[in-house]
């Protein structure tokens, strides 16, 4: 299969590092131009010059209204837009206060739903364009060690699918991208305490998904690339017929055959 992505502008939110980054350069391999977004100008700028041409950078912080504003009106009509952007926080439920729900809700949720009410008009008057939201496995198998994080994820879903709908016979497409377990620099931050010289990130990374996420086909993490991989197929003109969709990445993690 043949990827091209040449002519277009992707917008990839949280893509300095990880997951996003992965996106990013998948894209950007592809073809498309690439618009990196992190909200320190030092990171958005090392994640440019690692692409190259074809990529520019803006350094918003999209916890707020204000911060996707300001990125809306200086990346005003992307043709691909990846909502990447997220954050976790282990932490059992009742330590978990209003400030931290808030702050996954913005940050997870309400990002992307800024983005999609403001790009999916535009895209549908070309008529093309993707936008893809990363949810994750925690969508469906909420964490028992942070339910704050898989409720917000579950809710990247269902407003995937209702958009899906929502933007039915325009050319274009809704989706949603499920992560399990990747070896990504968020997961090496959550890991670093059990990484030693005689335990690597990768073995503790294993163990992890063995003891935390047993149902795991591959019982390994994915790496980021994998994760990537999908998103740039759900971004082509392949991927016409593939909308409202939940795509999992999770390495059969959610234990279910739909």
């Amino acid at each position: 299969m043949n990827i091209d992505l040449s002519g277009k502008v992707a917008l990839v939110t949280g893509s300095t590092e990880g997951i996003g980054f992965a996106i990013a350069r998948g894209l950007h391999e592809a073809g498309a131009e690439v618009v990196i977004n992190g909200r320190t100008k030092q990171k958005v700028e090392a994640a440019v010059a690692r692409l190259g041409d074809r990529a520019s950078g803006q350094a918003v912080d999209l916890a707020t209204s204000d911060g996707c504003t300001a990125l809306i009106r200086a990346a005003p009509a992307p043709d691909i837009v990846v909502s990447n952007l997220g954050i976790f926080q282990p932490l059992d439920f009742f330590g978990t206060d209003d400030a931290i729900w808030d702050r996954h809700w913005q940050v997870n949720v309400m990002a992307g739903v800024r983005l999609a009410r403001a790009y999916l008009p535009k895209m549908a008057a070309k008529p093309w364009g993707r936008f893809i939201f990363l949810g994750s496995e925690s969508a469906f198998n909420i964490p028992v060690e942070m339910i704050h994080y898989g409720v917000s994820k579950t809710a990247d879903v269902a407003v995937a699918r209702g958009l899906a709908k929502r933007m039915a016979g325009t050319g274009v497409t809704v989706n949603s991208v499920l992560p399990g377990p990747t070896f990504s620099e968020g997961a090496a931050e959550m890991l670093k305490d059990h990484v030693t010289a005689e335990r690597s990130f990768e073995e503790v990374g294993i163990d992890f998904v063995r003891t935390h996420r047993p149902t795991s086909i591959i019982q390994r993490p994915a790496t980021v690339e994998e994760v990537a991989n999908m998103v740039v197929y759900v971004a082509s003109n392949q991927a016409s017929a593939t909308t409202g969709a939940a795509l999992r990445v999770d390495g059969g993690v959610v234990d279910s055959i739909i």
